[in-house]
């Protein structure tokens, strides 16, 4: 159980109103998120929603040879269970933890009552879905078109959001799946960026060193996204449409 004096650290949660809110603490419980850990199979059942307050969970959509590519990102600004949202319990994708942290989880059951009950709940996550819709088109748009070196300064920029930190683990294998592309690729565009002074990778470990230069960097995709986050649910948007 979440108790009432546990502050909110997910943002959708902290939107909510107080009275919502208070309805539906009893119901959330705070799990671990252990890195690399699957919260839900692809093509398989989602039984529970996730709210990320720390660490990144990819959403991966796995390819009839076994590849897989990731097609969102999910933090502490979102959850995990989108098809419960919309009165399904299967999902396409599989999430997947990438970046270790803690979590929010309620049951798909206390969930759909927790929607039936609260119109500010259902306003503010279709408002999150549309969101999360707007990070997935720009995902497909920036990978069909956008250079490598733009492509993985949106990614890091999106990690460095969700991290906590300036510095966060990291290898070129991970990157190279991310991205849907080979190592050498990942190896070359992350060199072209840390002797361009906007990153430093050591040994799994990734720093950005300069967050503005990583911004001007990174294509579009990464700003458009942003700003339809902040179109969405920023400061005052829950409240005030929920």
């Amino acid at each position: 159980m979440f108790s009432e004096n546990t502050p909110v650290r997910n943002s959708l949660l902290a939107a909510l109103p107080p009275e919502d809110l208070a309805r539906l603490r009893p119901s959330l419980r705070p799990v671990e998120l252990p890195f690399d850990q699957t919260l839900y199979p692809a093509d398989g059942p989602v039984d529970a929603v996730m709210f990320p307050e720390s660490g990144m969970v990819s959403l991966l959509a796995t390819l009839e040879g076994g590849e897989q590519v990731e097609v969102g990102i999910v933090g502490h600004e979102g959850l995990t269970g989108l098809p419960l949202v919309f009165g399904d319990d299967h999902s396409l994708v599989e999430a997947r933890v990438q970046m270790e942290g803690t979590a929010l989880r309620i049951g798909a059951a206390a969930f759909r009552a927790a929607m039936e009950e609260s119109a500010a709940l259902r306003g503010l996550l279709l408002r999150y879905a549309l969101f999360f819709q707007a990070q997935v088109t720009m995902t497909a748009a920036c990978n069909a078109r956008h250079p490598i070196e733009q492509r993985l300064a949106r990614w890091l920029l999106i990690a460095h959001d969700r991290a906590g930190d300036d510095e966060f683990a990291m290898t070129h294998e991970f990157l190279s799946m991310m991205l849907g592309v080979r190592r050498p690729g990942v190896s070359v565009a992350a060199n072209t960026l840390q002797k361009a002074g906007l990153i430093r990778y050591v040994r799994g470990r990734m720093a950005v060193t300069d967050r503005l230069g990583l911004e001007a960097a990174s294509c579009e995709c990464y700003h458009t996204a942003r700003r339809e986050f902040t179109r969405l649910l920023g400061p005052g948007s829950s409240r005030q449409r929920g």
